[in-house]
């Protein structure tokens, strides 16, 4: 039996990471390949120990370029494509939009003619509750797939835009498509620049955490092995054409979830510092996610137990992040919090 070829996109980020180390290990029938440019987020060391698997190859490549990815696709055949890669943090959208436009729109627009000219079995698309906008913060209301559109920055803005190209190649070509739409996840080999790897890592440095505002912005909050389970069960399972919906029903503030963090590690609040909010913020993101319930997904992990076993991570795994702390994020994280001085190296606060 022949057997299956998986082009993952972004392998070399967080939540594509974490899919191919969970995929690989129970899905011995596929080949996995990783497509990742290695861009400031994207790095191997989480990769070593499939090195020599003889179901794992690396390509290094960047999504904007047509001519390299379709030589690719002509020369691999692949069956199936899981298209994680994407410029992802708001932060970064703010200052710096073009790069977000480049990789997000026009990537992911090659990755589908690349996959329509080959005629891959399914291509599923990695998008973000963003695409959404912000509810009311007092609504009970939740998204659904058939919620519009209404992204209110640029990064958001991307997506959509690449989800709504997705969707034109299932209907104008009849290319086998699912969207599927994450909460924030967050769990083992996040970046550190994202709220709960950066809280961590701030208090396991005996560090101030910045806030931005009040700090109560809503999010809900997925753990990053549930969400690579609801993508294999769409890549199974999901209906071409349809989106899903994936979050685990754990909605917090952004407050609440630093004082979690504050009170597993020992700290006060004391170690919090409000900062300037950023442009656009979004208050409030829920999602319903009966539909890809329906097909057999259920979050594992709660809330409570998925902090305390990411948390347990980070403290035994500092010859990961601590690297990764230098240089361009260090500088990075002043342009954004500017009330807290930078160190050489750490990011250090005033207090």
């Amino acid at each position: 039996m022949k057997q299956e070829k998986i082009l993952v996109t972004g392998g070399a980020g967080f939540i594509g990471g974490n899919f191919i180390h969970n995929f690989i290990r129970t899905n011995p029938d596929y080949h996995i390949f990783n497509l990742d440019l290695l861009t400031y987020a994207g790095e191997l060391q989480k990769h070593r120990h499939l090195e020599n698997d003889r179901n794992y190859t690396f390509i290094q490549m960047d999504i904007t370029n047509f001519d390299a990815i379709t030589e690719l696709f002509q020369r691999e055949k692949f069956d199936y494509v899981i298209h994680f890669a994407a410029e992802t943090h708001v932060d970064r959208a703010i200052i710096n939009s073009e790069t977000f436009i480049k990789t997000n729109v026009l990537g992911t627009q090659n990755l589908l003619e690349a996959s329509k000219e080959i005629g891959v079995k399914k291509f599923v698309h990695i998008s973000t509750d963003e695409v959404y906008g912000d509810l009311a913060y007092d609504s009970t209301e939740k998204f659904s797939e058939i919620s519009p559109v209404q992204p209110n920055n640029t990064y958001s803005a991307s997506k959509a835009s690449a989800d709504l190209i997705v969707q034109a190649y299932y209907k104008t070509y009849g290319l086998p498509m699912n969207i599927v739409r994450f909460s924030n996840n967050y769990g083992p080999y996040q970046f550190p620049e994202k709220l709960i790897p950066l809280t961590i890592i701030r208090l396991l440095n005996d560090e101030k955490v910045p806030i931005y505002g009040d700090g109560k912005n809503i999010r809900d909050w997925l753990y990053v092995k549930d969400a690579s389970r609801a993508v294999v069960i769409v890549l199974h399972k999901g209906i071409p054409g349809e989106i899903y919906n994936v979050s685990a029903n754990n909605e917090k503030r952004n407050i609440d979830v630093v004082r979690t963090i504050l009170q597993e590690l020992g700290k006060t609040e004391s170690s919090i510092e409000y900062v300037k909010d950023r442009p656009g913020h979004d208050r409030k993101y829920v999602m319903d996610s009966s539909k890809i319930k329906s097909l057999g997904w259920r979050p594992n992990t709660s809330f409570e137990q998925g902090i305390k076993q990411t948390i347990a991570w980070y403290r035994e795994n500092k010859i990961w992040w601590s690297p990764l702390l230098k240089g361009e994020l260090n500088d990075f994280f002043q342009r954004h919090y500017t009330n807290l001085k930078k160190s050489d190296g750490n990011f250090t606060s005033k207090g």
